[in-house]
């Protein structure tokens, strides 16, 4: 039986988030957190235009290199969003390291393998001050893009 996934809403706003990877996925998921919390770390050598732009305005952090274990020791939350398996995995693997050698959780998102998240990233909705997150559990994106897009032009 496939676990299930208790949809909850977390305050971010005081949450240290790194996320690994530079392109259009580390961008999607950066401008839909930049909602929510103040300190957003990415790294990746190449970093996509629009994640530039926000570093450039303050409002994320770039470090323009490969990652290292050591942008995850202060993290709360990290996100593994690269075009490839091997490094999202390794990144999973020093999170549960580090959390491992510090005693202290780190939530894990990886946009390859959702066997390895601790929670599903949620397409989000705000309207007329009310929040609503859309998730598949990894299964229909697609499906989750075509709600959220009804759910949008209902209440526009």
């Amino acid at each position: 039986m496939e676990k299930m996934y208790f949809p909850m809403f977390v305050d971010l706003s005081d949450k240290r988030i790194v996320i690994v990877g530079g392109g259009n996925v580390a961008a999607r998921r950066v401008e839909t957190l930049l909602r929510f919390a103040t300190d957003i770390t990415v790294v990746a050598p190449q970093i996509s235009r629009r994640l530039q732009e926000l570093g450039r305005a303050g409002s994320i952090r770039c470090a323009y290199r490969a990652y290292d274990r050591a942008d995850i020791r202060e993290a709360d939350m990290v996100l593994a969003a690269t075009d490839s398996g091997e490094v999202n995995r390794g990144v999973w693997e020093d999170c549960r390291e580090e959390e491992r050698q510090s005693g202290r959780r780190i939530l894990f998102n990886s946009a390859s393998d959702k066997g390895m998240c601790d929670f599903y990233f949620p397409a989000v909705v705000e309207t007329d001050g009310v929040m609503i997150g859309i998730n598949s559990a990894g299964r229909n994106p697609a499906k989750v893009k075509q709600v959220r897009q009804r759910i949008q032009e209902e209440f526009s």
